[in-house]
């Protein structure tokens, strides 16, 4: 839980430009697409499972093999009902420069410019894109992002962790023994979830936050 002590103005401003975006009308030549990744840790069972049946759940073993770690990039556009989620075996900087790119060429295509909110830990490495595409693949990726950034310590106010969570409760949140298998998962969890437009209606808004935090300001 996070406890707050003191609120500064650069808390404040960051605080104000996701809030007054979340506040905006929904426009698909401007997507606002909130962004974060979770960390998966890869558990195969020691001994096969016990399958469920009538009047009993199913069973596993307390022992697990650990199979390594892999990574959940997700991408949320909560007004449009709309999320793309990608697993790969690292978070890199050059994972996120390609999950960015499949965004901005595949996914918005016909965008004006994609808004992407994110926190300070997942701030781009401009030199990554240069680094990973050709210079004018990269000015074009940049030239149709605009990023906004959730003050420190207040990763809370990205929509795309109430997301997570979701993803955590209906698919990701048991043992899952391999890269294959959690792909395949997430997979059909985003389908399920894209086909039935699934939105978060978010209801924290400057006006609350100014209600409920105010005494903490500086």
């Amino acid at each position: 839980m996070w406890c707050i002590q003191t609120i500064d103005a650069i808390f404040r401003a960051c605080m104000y430009d996701v809030l007054d975006l979340y506040e905006e009308q929904y426009d698909p030549k401007r997507p606002l697409v909130n962004f974060d990744e979770k960390p998966k840790q890869l558990l195969g069972d020691k001994r096969v499972p016990i399958p469920m049946k009538p009047g009993s759940p199913e069973k596993y073993d307390y022992e697990y093999v650990r199979n390594g770690t892999a990574n959940i990039f997700v991408a949320l556009e909560f007004k449009a009902g709309k999320r793309v989620t990608q697993v790969t075996e690292r978070r890199t900087m050059t994972d996120f420069a390609q999950f960015v790119k499949i965004l901005v060429d595949e996914e918005y295509p016909d965008a004006e410019v994609v808004r992407l909110v994110t926190d300070n830990l997942n701030t781009p490495k401009e030199k990554a894109f240069y680094e990973i595409f050709s210079k004018e693949e990269a000015e074009m990726i940049f030239g149709k992002l605009e990023f906004y950034y959730t003050p420190k310590h207040a990763s809370w106010l990205n929509a795309a962790e109430i997301e997570i969570n979701v993803m955590d409760i209906e698919c990701t949140g048991r043992r899952i023994g391999d890269l294959e298998t959690l792909t395949r998962e997430v997979a059909a969890w985003t389908k399920r979830r894209n086909e039935h437009k699934k939105k978060i209606d978010w209801k924290f808004t400057r006006e609350k936050a100014d209600k409920k935090m105010s005494k903490y300001y500086v």
